[in-house]
């Protein structure tokens, strides 16, 4: 398992896309405008009677999304002469109930598009709230003594590497197999398009934040699903495993980095590190001590490139 001590917050540099095609391609002026196109052709499945308006809410660069029950993705395309071949379903976090779409989000696309990745940016299901329940969610927190320790983050008992903090909650529950199969969806869809969007379909992956990571755990996870909907990789941001975390022999390989303080989060994702590794299987964990949520691209980027070369989903001169 590598530990990493130290950080390099650097800003990240934007890279220019334009919209072609129902797609963004890297390397020119950036757009103002991206495609959002829906995931599925009519009502998605299972969440028809959902009824709350989506909302979105911004602050400063942090927008956070509520109440979706329509998918929509995003499509963000390197150059044709750039392209890798690989391609990953981008999940946002936001604990199910919201999903954080800010500017370091797109920062982490930018970098990915710019070593030749194609990005599929997914706003999958979240859990429904009402007007109410929404202005409680996002009211600003009580002011916190400046003087007093950071607060920190719970633990709890991981069992077979699921550090779900809901487990039982229903509505949660039906929230996290709605999610997880917008993601299969996702991935389905990327096999669907490969020729057409110079995708290799043997180099697909997913790559989520937070409960995102969960999310793409349950895709991970889930061996009944045919295989185009099944990641060839899993990348995960602080995002441990949702449910039971059990590995098989050719599992697909594992990248995760998170903060050494993030309580739960972190434990879950060194035990499902310690379950691929025993199992002789391919995992990579970087632990950083950092404050919670402060990890960048530029952080954990540049070992993840080189990772993800090592592991053939990228050619070696990307």
């Amino acid at each position: 398992m590598r530990l990493t001590a130290s950080a390099r917050l650097l800003a990240a540099p934007l890279l220019a896309a334009t919209f072609l095609a129902g797609a963004l391609i890297a390397g020119t002026p950036a757009a103002a405008h991206v495609e959002r196109v829906p995931l599925y052709d009519g009502p998605a499945p299972g969440s028809e009677r959902w009824t709350e308006a989506r909302t979105e809410i911004r602050k400063g660069e942090r927008v956070s999304v509520f109440n979706t029950s329509q998918p929509v993705y995003e499509l963000h395309l390197p150059r044709p002469e750039r392209a890798s071949g690989a391609a990953v379903v981008m999940l946002p976090g936001g604990g199910l109930r919201n999903l954080g779409v800010g500017a370091d989000l797109y920062d982490e696309i930018d970098a990915l598009v710019a070593q030749g990745v194609a990005v599929m940016l997914l706003e999958y299901r979240t859990i429904q709230m009402t007007k109410a329940e929404l202005e409680r969610a996002s009211a600003p927190p009580p002011p916190r003594d400046p003087n007093a320790p950071p607060p920190r983050f719970p633990r709890m008992e991981i069992v077979n590497g699921n550090a779900n903090p809901g487990k039982g909650n229903a509505k949660l529950d039906e929230v996290l197999r709605l999610a997880t199969d917008d993601a299969q969806a996702a991935l389905r869809l990327l096999h669907e398009k490969a020729d057409a969007w110079r995708i290799d379909p043997a180099r697909i992956g997913v790559m989520g934040t937070s409960a995102g990571g969960g999310v793409a755990f349950g895709a991970l996870l889930d061996r009944t699903a045919p295989d185009e909907e099944r990641p060839d990789f899993l990348i995960s941001i602080f995002g441990p495993a949702l449910q039971d975390v059990t590995v098989w022999e050719g599992a697909p390989p594992l990248f995760m980095a998170v903060e050494a303080e993030h309580g739960a989060v972190t434990d879950g994702l060194i035990e499902a590190f310690r379950i691929w590794n025993n199992a002789y299987q391919s995992a990579e964990l970087h632990i950083y001590q950092v404050p919670n949520f402060t990890m960048t691209v530029d952080l954990w980027g540049p070992r993840l490139f080189d990772w993800m070369r090592e592991q053939k989903i990228l050619p070696a001169d990307k």
